[in-house]
């Protein structure tokens, strides 16, 4: 073989021999490269979360994905997305409860199962999840409450998540009308003292929420605010509603279940408040206590619900008499 010939043949398998290494080379600088900004990376991921209220833009029960990174909290479903920054969060919980699976129909299948069976199906046809509660600020500075189902321990994983950075501060406000125009028919509903009593985080948020909303649901009430969000410039609302907790005892939904007939009447959870109403046009507050008991497989948003209809309606009761003395005032002078 000629050696210009097997010089040409050595320089070109050297060239193949090159090929890879330059490869490899190539491959480790595209991955040493710079690396994703950490304000996009996700710190923590629920593919299987549940919104059970509180969160605006988004309809109790629906489903979707939580993501949580440096610079959000996000939301996100098939025809939903909403994020909250993460510098307005003020205070994240975990929890756990157990719920039906099977819902009514289930809880009248154990009853008819003879002979203590119940108690057996109720071990099996409960099962655990957890809630994730978020407390937050909107634009405005007012306080919000979001509670999320997830699947069993994935609310403690999302609770370390958020690491050591302290939370945004959350204060409470009692307006104070001096010197400001009043709101007629407007309320502010002050964040409720817990401290009388130890309430999970899941409860205490969808007490304030779902007393939020009966609110604005009610006819009759003008302008519902939350605690923070006044602030200059805004007027000062006619009534303040100041909720403490009295007493709460937990439920057991397994005893319940399990006991037939007689567990619809026992092992309910309950909660008691005292409530006091303050009408900033005559300086007079009004007082009682709210009582609430329920026993369903929801029974954190079936007892929060049932402490803000009958508030709603003490309020209504208090708002009419309030316009009445101010329509009958002038006659009397007359």
């Amino acid at each position: 073989m000629p050696r210009s010939l097997a010089q040409q043949l050595v320089s070109l398998l050297t060239a193949l021999a090159l090929v890879p290494l330059l490869s490899i080379a190539s491959a480790q600088q595209i991955r040493t490269g710079p690396a994703t900004p950490p304000s996009s990376a996700v710190l923590w991921r629920s593919a299987h979360a549940e919104h059970a209220y509180g969160l605006p833009d988004a309809r109790p029960h629906q489903k979707g994905v939580l993501t949580l990174d440096q610079k959000s909290f996000t939301f996100t479903g098939k025809s939903f997305h909403t994020s909250i920054p993460r510098d307005r969060i003020t205070a994240v919980s975990a929890g756990n409860d157990r719920v039906e699976m099977w819902g009514t129909g289930g809880r009248v299948m154990r009853m008819v199962i003879p002979d203590g069976g119940g108690l057996a199906a109720a071990a099996v046809m409960h099962h655990r999840v957890d809630m994730l509660t978020l407390d937050f600020r909107d634009a405005r500075g007012g306080s919000h409450s979001a509670v999320f189902y997830l699947p069993a321990t994935e609310a403690d994983l999302a609770l370390k998540s958020f690491g050591d950075a302290p939370p945004a501060p959350r204060l409470s406000q009692t307006a104070s009308c001096s010197g400001k125009p009043l709101d007629p028919r407007g309320v502010l509903v002050d964040l409720p003292d817990w401290d009388r009593a130890q309430v999970p985080a899941a409860y205490r948020a969808l007490v304030y929420e779902h007393v939020i909303a009966r609110l604005k649901a009610a006819k009759g009430v003008g302008n519902v605010y939350r605690a923070g969000e006044l602030g200059e410039g805004t007027a000062c609302p006619q009534f303040t509603i100041k909720i403490a907790i009295d007493a709460y005892k937990k439920g057991n939904q397994v005893v319940r279940a399990a006991t037939g007939p007689i567990g619809m009447f026992t092992s309910a959870t309950q909660m008691t408040f005292d409530v006091a109403y303050t009408d900033a046009a005559s300086g007079v507050t009004k007082q009682e206590k709210i009582k609430a008991a329920v026993r369903t497989e929801s029974e954190s948003t079936g007892v929060a619900d049932a402490v803000a209809k009958k508030l709603a309606k003490k309020y209504v009761t208090i708002l009419k008499a309030s316009a009445s003395s101010v329509v009958s005032a002038p006659n009397s002078q007359a």
